[in-house]
């Protein structure tokens, strides 16, 4: 059976052709770099579409991404010689929708080789590409392995960090699609807030909502009454304990949720980040929710002022490895080498932030990577490297923080499977200046 112009499967946009392509595209373009897929959202073919065809052509990017590994374990049993990247491109789409989605079989085979007729680069191919995609799916049907989730290289760092029952824990998170997590205003309102939401409350608070769609149009966005925020990234904030009236700053401070957190308990909060477009929209975030903050575009490490507060949050540029629930291009797109190059940079900024912090206070960082040398490997070596700190034990459960992922040496170490249902894996080390 075929499908003709006006048909198409039940459950996906009439115009399921445009939204195909445009979700080559996204993939593509993650699978070529990091922040790739950021940047193709924003421009055609996915910006043109309608709003139900870019979700539909974002569900089936993302789990092209998610399941890249065992997608591509498939194709080179059937391929002898790999064809040229475009037709790749179609061979893993017809894949992920044929065995990872609702696609009826007819439908994913018979639309990839229409798309296949649209270019003369993969026009050739097409016989190539209905006999690959039917031979798929042919083969008994078979449990994907966790490890075939993450590349080769990546998986042997976990497994030497976390042992092989960890680094098999976290692939198995890989596959899924995380729910919305948002942080509450005031955290004495979930309860309030969790009925019109449908949504879990989580320690914290934060709220979990699985339903879908614009976050726009839930209820209390507009009355700016909670924020998008995963909840292992609402933890560090609540670790320095602010007070009101207390001086805050957080550095590296885009997209935001942090600062919103701190602004939200009071703290006279400066907000940095060398980003000015990712600052406009915490000026928006900030707005909406009735908070205030200064706002400051600079860089964190060299940025002139004289001013030192009670309590500052540094938040990282990392590898950014353990938000691979919402960023599966991540797990792709990271090379061996980044992440030698961020340690440079985290050591750099870790100086600069404790600068920042008068006699007394607090320092808290954090980076959402799974890798050591970003996280505890940094927190040592601050500590060598500067005496007037001393480090300020993570209690376990603290700040809404799994009990698991508390450590031994004191520092707050997140797996995105220390909570039922997944959360972002995170590190975070607290300190004080004596």
């Amino acid at each position: 059976m075929t499908l003709t112009s006006d048909e198409t499967p039940a459950g996906e946009p009439a115009n399921g052709l445009a939204a195909r392509e445009a979700a080559i595209a996204l993939a593509e373009a993650a699978l070529d770099h990091r922040g790739g897929l950021e940047e193709a959202l924003e421009r055609p073919p996915f910006s043109t579409l309608e709003p139900r065809d870019r979700a539909f052509a974002r569900m089936l990017a993302m789990t092209l991404l998610r399941r890249l590994g065992p997608i591509d374990a498939r194709l080179q049993a059937k391929v002898a010689k790999e064809p040229p990247l475009a037709v790749v491109m179609l061979l893993r789409l017809g894949v992920a929708q044929a065995l990872y989605l609702d696609t009826p079989a007819f439908a994913a085979v018979d639309t990839t080789v229409r798309l296949a007729e649209m270019t003369k680069t993969t026009r050739p191919f097409k016989g190539l590409i209905n006999g690959v995609l039917r031979g798929i799916l042919r083969d008994p049907p078979r449990e994907d392995d966790p490890e075939s989730f993450i590349p080769g290289w990546l998986f042997a760092r976990w497994r030497a960090a976390y042992g092989e029952a960890g680094a098999r824990a976290i692939a198995a998170v890989v596959p899924f699609e995380p729910a919305t997590d948002l942080t509450p205003r005031d955290p004495a309102s979930a309860d309030e807030l969790a009925g019109p939401l449908e949504a879990e409350i989580l320690p914290g608070p934060s709220l979990r909502v699985r339903q879908h769609g614009d976050v726009a149009g839930w209820s209390g966005y507009h009355e700016g009454r909670w924020w998008v925020q995963d909840a292992a990234a609402a933890i560090p904030a609540r670790l320095l304990q602010v007070q009101a009236g207390e001086t805050a700053l957080d550095l590296c401070a885009a997209p935001g949720g942090k600062t919103l957190e701190l602004a939200a308990a009071g703290a006279r909060v400066v907000a940095l980040d060398r980003s000015s477009p990712r600052l406009g929209r915490l000026k928006q975030a900030l707005q909406r929710t009735d908070l205030s903050a200064d706002i400051v575009t600079a860089d964190a490490a060299t940025w002139r002022d004289p001013r030192r507060f009670a309590a500052v949050l540094l938040d990282a540029p990392c590898s950014a490895t353990g938000t691979f629930r919402r960023h599966p291009d991540v797990l792709w797109g990271s090379k061996p080498g980044d992440i030698a190059s961020l340690a440079t940079v985290q050591a750099r900024l870790l100086d600069a932030a404790a600068d920042r912090v008068e006699a007394g206070g607090r320092l808290v960082y954090c980076v959402c990577s799974l890798e050591p040398e970003e996280g505890e490997a940094q927190a040592a070596a601050l500590l060598r490297r500067r005496p007037d700190l001393e480090l300020w034990p993570i209690e376990p459960g603290e700040g809404g923080s799994p009990q698991a992922s508390a450590t031994s040496a004191g520092y707050l170490r997140i797996l995105p499977h220390h909570l039922e249902g997944g959360l972002d894996g995170f590190f975070a080390a607290r300190f004080r200046k004596l």
